[in-house]
């Protein structure tokens, strides 16, 4: 529900042609805002019927990549497995997401973002200590970072390879190991011996130090204070009003305490604005701790454009930013079925074919139905 079409939108603003296959029925909700969906088209094909299978393989014919996120099987049940649709087109990058991957002991069972990121070890790096319950982020750390960047990532790169070989291959994109794979830097500082895997809250920024933390300001807001390298701290240190000839060895471990109490004292002297506006412009490496709406209006996102208004809908911008080619959100999200007609056309089947399919119920073309039909 999240990570394909995640991958998918990633790929529709940098100009790929996407579209979506849908169920025919119902229209629930307000699709038209759903953002994650923008971009591309969709066509209403009912798979349970000969003709509508045959108009998927039909569209396969002349597709760089199909994406699907069934559980391991259920499209070779439905008939359009790679075998299949690699006999219909050899080139075709057949992406599969999944959360557990195509094989090994839980492949089939379900799964969300907090189990991925439960059973790869990596939750356990959100924890404050070991004696804290771990948290319960919002799914996007694995749906999104593990999931769908690393799908976007490996389309591209098997259809540049396909485009050297003439050859498609699957791609099986699972969550697990993707989320597995954002935490490589974790095991590189573990090997090192800078980095303590099991003890979540003792690590430089895991909220163990007292330079890469969140404090609380005067009036309840956050403030988010990273300055790693020793001489941003000391900017940071210098803008406190403090010496820091006078303060603890920071990079002794046992001097942490002291040292994140002596700044939570100071920053909870000022407002959050305050620090943002002594900070603001320096490499002290301190920024304030937003919400949502506040974010959509700071200056330096204002700036760049990060939070755009597109059709009716606040939405991030499409990142990242291309010289020459730059993405962008081309249409707004897609009402399951609203453009069959056009995208069975412009993909190559008949109109006699195309209006046959829609007469018979097999395509649902919505584009002249009244909204929520």
């Amino acid at each position: 529900m999240g990570p394909g079409p995640y991958a998918a939108m990633l790929l529709a603003d940098m100009g790929a042609d996407v579209i979506r296959i849908d169920r025919p029925g119902p229209v629930k909700g307000s699709p038209e805002l759903y953002a994650l969906a923008r971009g591309r088209r969709s066509v209403a094909v009912d798979m349970k019927r000969p003709e509508g299978l045959d108009t998927l393989l039909d569209l396969v014919v002349s597709a760089d990549v199909i994406l699907e996120g069934f559980r391991p099987g259920v499209a070779e049940r439905l008939g359009f497995g790679p075998d299949v649709c690699h006999g219909r087109n050899e080139r075709l990058v057949y992406a599969r997401m999944t959360g557990w991957g195509q094989e090994g002991p839980l492949a089939h069972m379900a799964g969300h973002d907090l189990n991925y990121l439960g059973l790869t070890g990596a939750l356990t790096l959100l924890q404050r200590s070991t004696d804290t319950r771990p948290p319960s982020p919002p799914g996007f750390i694995a749906d999104f970072g593990g999931g769908g960047l690393m799908m976007a990532f490996g389309i591209v790169s098997a259809v540049l390879e396909a485009q050297r070989s003439g050859r498609g291959q699957v791609i099986d994109a699972a969550m697990v190991d993707g989320v597995a794979s954002l935490t490589t830097l974790i095991y590189a500082m573990t090997a090192q011996g800078r980095w303590h895997l099991d003890q979540p809250g003792t690590n430089f920024c895991d909220g163990g130090s007292p330079y890469y933390n969140t404090y609380e300001t005067a009036d309840g807001r956050y403030l988010a204070v990273a300055p790693i390298e020793p001489q941003f701290y000391a900017i940071m240190v210098e803008k406190l009003g403090l010496a820091l000839e006078t303060l603890p060895d920071r990079d002794d471990p046992s001097n942490w305490p002291a040292l994140t109490e002596l700044f939570a004292g100071i920053f909870r002297g000022e407002t959050r604005d305050h620090w943002a506006s002594l900070f603001d412009g320096t490499d002290a490496c301190v920024t304030p701790i937003l919400t949502f709406a506040e974010a959509r209006s700071h200056p330096h996102n204002a700036a760049r454009g990060t939070i755009v208004e597109e059709f009716n809908v606040i939405q991030p911008a499409p990142a990242p930013r291309l010289s020459r080619t730059p993405a962008a959100i081309t249409q707004p999200p897609a009402v399951p079925g609203r453009e069959s007609r056009d995208v069975l056309l412009d993909w190559g089947l008949s109109a006699d074919r195309v209006e046959e399919l829609i007469e018979s119920g097999t395509v649902v073309d919505r584009a002249e139905q009244p909204a929520g039909r």
